[in-house]
């Protein structure tokens, strides 16, 4: 049975796809003309509507999930390899989002920490000529390095100093969206030839293998994320680090007074979540792209965040909710292409889900959870407990 906050992630997802839906209706030219003669004709108008909302988001599907119309039986399931693909990197920096909320610490850096994890990812990979396994190990752990070294400045700044962590990590994901556009212009970064802010194309053995053929996107970072989904799971409660790290998140003052190092907690977990983030740059730097630009981290950092919210801190709820988010990234395209819709609605649905996210009480009242609980509670009077009590005494 699901549990109480799992059931409000799920039901504001139900809702926001529902408001989404409307607002389809509402935009729809077709609903706007039918509108016009609505007491005469209702059916029209309700007509219309369902099928703008149905329209839009079965379009959605098909460019998320599955392609029946497709030609072949690969191409059918292509959306569904292009949903995982860009879930990819939200998971795993959602992964170092989620890691730092169970700690008490609120890491808005995802974005700078991807970049950083790309940039070393990336010079690694078109600098170092290397044999396959070993070339792509080390870009692996450049990019992981990398964001864990963007982590680790808040981190210790959190510890040491008492500076919050929110305006760091604000303050870092600016210092490093200009670090990576300076870079791209110096000879170091710079793809020779091209006066463009792009470096050269990584080396062949310092991809991330495309898993299903060539003829999809989906790379061995699909992998990375679900085995480091497991391993932020294990650390988190079968780890003696995952213990400390949740009982400072739970409560600081507590946890030093047990013996706990709260210093060194904020450290770890910073350092851990920018190296989470950091193997998202790797997955769009050495899976997607495979070139370094100024937009590798697109705004991936940013979504994380939400990720993060709607899988209410756990490493797989953070995992589905990168999916979901995923085939709204890949489904957007096709349902604008399809339909006219324009793909800004996503983002609408994906804003109104935190909005409920962040008020479980609206999600509760809406769907009267409550007040089905209450009811299944009967009532005793005074006079029924004074029974109760006086047949427990004799």
């Amino acid at each position: 049975m699901l549990g109480g906050s799992s059931l409000v992630a799920i039901l504001a997802v139900v809702l926001s796809i529902i408001l989404g839906g409307i607002l389809i209706a509402l935009t729809d030219e077709r609903v706007s003309e039918t509108a016009s003669y609505f007491f005469s004709r209702p059916t029209d108008m309700l007509v219309a509507a369902w099928e703008a909302a149905s329209g839009a988001y079965i379009a959605l599907f098909q460019g998320a999930v599955f392609n029946p119309r497709a030609d072949s039986l690969a191409l059918m399931f292509r959306p569904l390899t292009e949903t995982l693909t860009v879930a990819t990197p939200l998971i795993l920096a959602g992964l170092g989002v989620a890691i730092a909320f169970r700690a008490g610490l609120f890491n808005i850096g995802a974005q700078g920490q991807i970049i950083l994890g790309a940039t070393f990812a990336g010079w690694v990979g078109f600098t170092w000529h290397l044999p396959f396994g070993l070339h792509l190990l080390l870009v692996v752990l450049a990019g992981f390095i990398g964001g864990a070294l963007w982590g680790f400045v808040p981190g210790i700044l959190k510890a040491r100093t008492g500076a919050h962590e929110v305006i760091v990590t604000i303050m870092m994901n600016y210092i490093a969206i200009y670090l990576v556009g300076y870079l791209l212009s110096t000879p170091a970064f710079q793809n020779p030839g091209s006066s463009n802010p792009i470096s050269p194309r990584l080396d062949d053995s310092a991809l991330l293998p495309q898993i299903l053929g060539p003829q999809f996107r989906l790379h061995l970072g699909f992998l990375v994320a679900i085995a480091a989904t497991y391993g932020v799971w294990w650390i988190l409660n079968r780890s003696t680090v995952g213990f400390e790290l949740r009982a400072v998140g739970a409560n600081p003052f507590a946890s030093r007074t047990a013996g706990i190092s709260v210093t060194k907690g904020y450290v770890v977990v910073m350092v851990l979540a920018g190296g989470l983030a950091g193997l998202a740059g790797v997955a769009q730097v050495a899976g997607t792209e495979r070139v370094l630009t100024g937009g590798i981290a697109a705004s991936f950092g940013f979504d994380a965040i939400t990720v993060a919210l709607l899988g209410r801190s756990h490493p797989w709820g953070v995992f589905f909710a990168g999916v979901l988010f995923g085939a709204f990234r890949a489904g957007g395209v096709q349902m604008q292409t399809v339909t006219g819709t324009p793909i800004d609605i996503v983002l609408v649905v994906q804003s109104l889900i935190v909005l409920f996210i962040a008020a479980p009480p609206l999600v509760k009242a809406i769907f009267r959870i409550d007040q089905k609980k209450k009811a299944k509670t009967p009532r005793r009077d005074n006079k029924g407990r004074k029974a109760e009590a006086a047949g427990g005494a004799a």
